[in-house]
């Protein structure tokens, strides 16, 4: 019977050892701004949703933000940013890709992408992820706050691309975060007024980075980063996905989070 007690005790020792010098998985977050990193803390209220994601993480997963400011799928790619992504990505590692924004920009031929080079532009990467044996979520890009002169919310300001994020994610089998949905859900249900404290609509002596009464209602404050980061969690965690359950957690009272910068240039 000692024997059988001391063998147990040396199985369970040699897997918890095991599990403990587990390499963690590593969560790739793959976007624009309104995803990115932001370092000026002090100077300015700007977050991305990215950024505050870790709030919502749990276990042994880490999390790289490799989203840049001002970024489409055409520029991301032609940097080599995906392909920075690609080299640090392992087997069963995660990939989270949100773009739109930018590449509906037609004055600017560096990011601008047809709806059509988009759509190529993320099959791309999600089969160069799938190669590597990553698993991808993919989502469509997070509403501007937009209201019309009576207050009425102006939905679907990202097109076509919006519907060809919701397009690639069916031919290509991965699951999808609409973000535009649920934000302009969330917007609509605020309000004119009450949605501009989610975003960068400065006020006067606020902000040494943006000039006085800057008004930005695409990027978001940390609440408005938070209440986002929290959006992404909760599909997450609905899509009851094998290979992400047991690292997503919605605490009861949230206290940010923030990611550690991944040590990727600008």
């Amino acid at each position: 019977m000692r024997k059988f007690i001391y063998a147990m005790m040396a199985i369970a020792a040699v897997v918890m050892m095991t599990s403990a010098s587990k390499r963690p998985v590593t969560l790739f977050m793959v976007g624009d701004s309104t995803m990115a990193d932001k370092e000026e803390l002090e100077a300015s209220p700007e977050r991305g949703w990215g950024q505050l994601f870790p709030t919502f993480l749990q276990g042994n997963i880490v999390l790289q933000n490799h989203a840049r400011n001002g970024r489409s799928t055409k520029s991301f790619i032609a940097q080599g940013r995906w392909n920075e992504v690609m080299n640090r990505a392992q087997k069963g590692d995660i990939v989270i890709i949100q773009f739109g924004h930018n590449d509906a920009k037609q004055s600017d031929s560096l990011r601008y992408a047809p709806v059509d080079q988009y759509e190529e532009n993320l099959m791309f990467m999600i089969k160069q992820a799938q190669k590597k044996k990553m698993h991808v979520i993919l989502c469509t890009s997070i509403c501007r706050r937009k209201f019309n002169k009576v207050g009425q919310f102006v939905e679907n300001h990202h097109g076509a691309y919006t519907e060809a994020a919701r397009r690639v994610a069916r031919r290509m089998d991965v699951p999808l975060l609409d973000l535009e949905k649920s934000t302009a859900l969330w917007l609509k249900g605020l309000g004119d007024e009450a949605s501009k404290a989610y975003f960068m609509n400065v006020a006067p002596g606020e902000c040494t980075k943006f000039p006085d009464g800057k008004v930005d209602n695409t990027h978001l404050r940390e609440n408005g980063a938070l209440v986002v980061a929290k959006m992404a969690a909760e599909q997450i965690k609905a899509l009851d996905l094998k290979w992400f359950r047991d690292y997503i957690a919605i605490p009861e009272h949230l206290t940010p989070v923030y990611s550690t910068p991944c040590g990727i240039e600008k």
